[in-house]
């Protein structure tokens, strides 16, 4: 329940920003979605469930495709985003009440998908870092293209290589398209 809240709150926040003038984030941009740690994000040692951590990661990049308007361009041709696969490096703990911001940008993309790179900050330090590879993919059926990806974006005003570290992370979690149990 308490990210259907999260999700109604953020949508407000992210269509009052968009009725208001000015520039219009870029996909390419970073997102800054604050939070506060709430009862229902705690575990039985009253620090942030590793769970809670992920349900987090997926309004952070809501709030990245929404406010750059790629959101509504992805669903006006029909596209939906899944993750793939995902890691994360936790390094101190959340508690209750303590404010917290989520960093989200996209890292880069391959022939198969776009990895985002999402930082957990409180009070200019890290928290928790993911990584987490997503793939669009089509009402209809099928993969949507990265290169589809960008241009629906208007292009990238940026190199979107992958550091060497994440394309070995990708080919090592990767499941055959067989899909057998060793």
């Amino acid at each position: 329940m308490n990210l259907y809240l999260r999700l109604l709150l953020l949508t407000l926040r992210v269509r009052l920003a968009a009725a208001r003038p000015g520039r219009r984030p870029s996909l390419w941009d970073e997102a800054r979605t604050p939070f506060r740690v709430a009862p229902t994000d705690l575990d039985p040692l009253r620090h942030v469930n590793n769970g809670k951590y992920l349900s987090m990661l997926d309004l952070g990049r809501y709030d990245l495709l929404a406010r750059s308007g790629f959101w509504q361009e992805a669903s006006r041709r029909g596209w939906y985003a899944v993750v793939a696969a995902q890691t994360i490096t936790y390094k101190r703990s959340l508690t209750l009440g303590q404010r917290f911001t989520l960093l989200t940008k996209v890292l880069g993309v391959d022939e198969r998908a776009v990895y985002m790179e999402q930082t957990f900050v409180r009070q200019g330090a890290v928290v928790a870092r993911a990584v987490v590879q997503a793939r669009f993919l089509r009402r209809e059926g099928g993969p949507v293209t990265p290169d589809e990806l960008v241009a629906a974006a208007g292009g990238a005003p940026r190199d979107l290589s992958l550091p060497g570290w994440v394309h070995e992370w990708a080919d090592a979690v990767r499941i055959s398209s067989g899909g057998s149990v060793r």
